[in-house]
């Protein structure tokens, strides 16, 4: 047993290397997600919010899908559904992209919603009276309260991407958790399990340290 052990620590610095493959694909995955997510979430929250029936009501049916149903069951139907209905395919790691953008921009739309209709509507007309266009009022005045109210909420959701990244492998994208089942199968242990669990760990922990760093930058909108 012992000497076991002592194989599994020697081989734990190659194993490193190995599983850093499999997590530069988990991070490609999770910052593509917030680079195309977070700029969809706002448009959507928009249009929830829209008086217009012919605009909110796919908006909410859209939102309804997306927040009802389980994030390995659209990546599934993303990859599968345009190759059999269709005839349309593309490869894994687009299907992902695409599933976890769906997905998180519906979550950061109700997000960015609870924000924006948190804001007293008396600053709006302050904001008329002061002269300040629509836009004007939006960027200068209420999206930075907004961003303040949501952090934590955000943060939420951030880290909550870094562990779903792992879904990922349901359509046999090769990222971290992947590569550790593979190289645990091969190696009958758990311990790359254990390291991936690290790799997560690790960045979680910056994203948190991140979003309470950027809450206490903003702490001058009370």
């Amino acid at each position: 047993m012992p000497e076991r052990i002592e194989t599994l620590l020697n081989t734990l610095p190659s194993l490193i290397l190995y599983l850093s493959q499999g997590m530069l694909v988990s991070l490609e995955v999770f910052f593509l997600t917030i680079l195309f997510s977070v700029p969809l979430g706002l448009i959507v929250s928009f249009g929830r919010m829209s008086k217009l029936k012919i605009i909110s009501v796919p908006v909410n049916v859209y939102m309804l899908i997306m927040r009802g149903t389980p994030l390995i069951l659209q990546l599934i139907f993303v990859y599968f559904a345009p190759k059999y209905l269709f005839k349309l395919s593309y490869d894994r790691f687009t299907a992902a992209i695409i599933a976890f953008v769906l997905n998180y921009a519906a979550y950061f739309a109700e997000i960015f919603r609870g924000g924006i209709e948190s804001i007293p509507h008396g600053q709006y007309e302050a904001s008329k009276v002061l002269g300040l266009t629509k836009n004007q009022t939006f960027f200068k005045i209420i999206l930075p309260q907004v961003v303040k109210r949501i952090l934590p909420a955000s943060g939420n959701e951030v880290i909550t991407l870094v562990k779903d990244t792992a879904l990922a492998s349901t359509i046999a994208v090769v990222e971290l958790f992947q590569v550790a089942q593979s190289h645990s199968s091969r190696l009958a242990s758990t311990m790359p399990i254990f390291v991936a669990g690290v790799f997560y760990f690790i960045l979680n922990w910056i994203v948190a340290k991140s979003f309470s760093l950027a809450e206490k930058k903003l702490d001058y909108y009370k």
